[in-house]
C-alpha cells in the first residue's frame, strides 16, 4: 500500500491544516479551538483571518472592504441567531 506522498506537513493530521494567523496581530489560530473571524469575500484574496480581540477592535468590519465579519468556528456558528432578510 502506498503513502501517496503524504509525509511531514503533507500529511492529514498535521497541524497546518488547521492553523491559520490573525492578519493583524500574526497570533496562531487552531480552527477547531479557537474564535475565528473571516471575511467571506477576502478570505481567499488577503488570507482575512482574525482573532477575537482584533475582530473586537474593527467593530466586526472587514479593514479591506467594509463589510461584516463572520465566525467561522463551529460550536460558535451554531449559537448564532439566524437573520431575516
Amino acid at each position: 500500500m502506498s503513502t501517496a506522498g503524504l509525509k511531514g506537513i503533507n500529511a492529514v493530521g498535521h497541524k497546518g491544516w488547521v492553523t491559520v494567523k490573525c492578519r493583524i496581530c500574526a497570533k496562531k489560530l487552531d480552527l477547531t479551538l479557537d474564535v475565528v473571524y473571516v471575511c467571506p469575500y477576502c478570505k481567499d484574496r488577503y488570507d482575512a483571518y482574525f482573532c477575537a480581540a482584533d475582530a473586537k477592535r474593527l467593530h466586526y468590519k472587514c479593514p479591506f472592504c467594509g463589510r461584516q465579519l463572520e465566525p467561522i468556528t463551529p460550536w460558535l456558528r451554531a449559537q448564532q441567531p439566524r437573520r431575516r432578510i
